[in-house]
């Protein structure tokens, strides 16, 4: 019986974390509450504040929700590319229809909810710029693959991860905004640096 409860009480949980990745893609971390998530799944206050104790801990529980299903919808699947400028494409094959599609109803969790944190120490921000730590290093990681096996011309790596990493959250404001071309924007910028050397 006390497995039931804890197998339910864990089902409930990540069913309010993955709501509340929804949300907070909207309105950020910081638009969250135990009240409203409660209040959109027909669920008790006591029960959702029993379940995370904190909103630090709901924001938290929030932010693993997205980096899991972010990471099953962008990372996993580019896995099986080549290494180096093929496995770059893909990822960002994936991302932009994880933005396009969209995985979450406000596009990227990450761009909606880091300016809330940015310079806010403590656990949240933490697990936020860890996960932006792991995929901007994925991304130079299949960048100095690329370059060492002669599929690019030297670049630097630093550099144009950064103009990647702003050109993705510039076409994610774009799609939601409504500028569709702001995919092929994307596209175009990957082909200038992927292009073989001479």
């Amino acid at each position: 019986m006390a497995d039931q409860r804890l197998v339910r009480g864990t089902r409930t949980r990540r069913k309010i974390a993955r709501h509340g990745v929804d949300v907070a893609s909207l309105e950020g971390l910081n638009g969250l509450s135990i009240g409203r998530l409660a209040t959109d799944l027909g669920l008790s206050k006591s029960g959702v504040q029993t379940l995370f104790k904190t909103k630090e801990n709901l924001q938290l529980a929030v932010a693993e929700s997205a980096r899991e299903e972010f990471t099953e919808a962008v990372v996993r699947p580019a896995q099986t590319a080549q290494p180096g400028i093929t496995r770059l494409r893909a990822l960002t094959e994936h991302w932009i229809t994880y933005v396009e599609t969209p995985l979450f109803a406000g596009g990227c969790f990450w761009a909606a909810s880091l300016p809330d944190f940015d310079s806010h120490p403590g656990r949240v921000r933490d697990a936020l710029l860890l996960h932006r730590h792991t995929w901007l290093t994925l991304l130079a990681t299949e960048l100095r693959r690329a370059v060492d096996a002669g599929e690019i011309a030297q670049l630097d790596v630093g550099l144009t991860v950064f103009q990647l990493d702003a050109v993705l959250n510039a076409a994610n404001t774009a799609l939601r905004l409504g500028e569709s071309d702001a995919v092929s924007k994307v596209r175009r910028v990957v082909d200038g640096f992927s292009a073989p050397p001479c």
